[in-house]
């Protein structure tokens, strides 16, 4: 009980009857509040839809892609939040996880270009023939 004593709030919950866990439910987020993450989330990605479309550099069009996938991620946790809803906040998991393999899976493809071609120009690989 001492130790319940330090946090703020837990005695009140205990005397009340609820767990410690159902004390500080979230507070509803405002229409208002969701507006403004998604409006983060649409400028993040279309800064990086726009560096992907006008960039030629390899690492920077990979770059671009990541920002995408985080303005995603952030778009589908503030929709989470808005609904008190932890679906959005578990999807963005896997949304992290494919967006660590893509980035694995870019570096060695940018290594195995730059060694054969010795550049980065997205254009110059559009020429290579299998």
């Amino acid at each position: 009980m001492n130790m319940l004593a330090s946090i703020p709030g837990a005695m009140d919950a205990v005397i009340s009857g609820t767990t410690l866990a159902q004390a500080s439910a979230p507070a509803p987020m405002a229409a208002s509040q969701l507006a403004h993450y998604l409006f983060v989330s649409a400028a993040l990605f279309a800064i990086g839809l726009i560096g992907f479309l006008t960039r030629r550099n390899l690492i920077i069009m990979f770059l671009c892609t990541e920002l995408m996938f985080q303005a995603a991620g952030v778009a589908l946790i503030a929709f989470s939040r808005f609904h008190l809803n932890m679906t959005g906040q578990t999807f963005v998991i896997f949304i992290l996880t494919v967006a660590a393999a893509e980035a694995a899976m870019a570096l060695a493809l940018v290594v195995l270009l730059f060694r054969r071609r010795e550049s980065l120009n997205a254009e110059e690989f559009s020429e290579m023939k299998g």
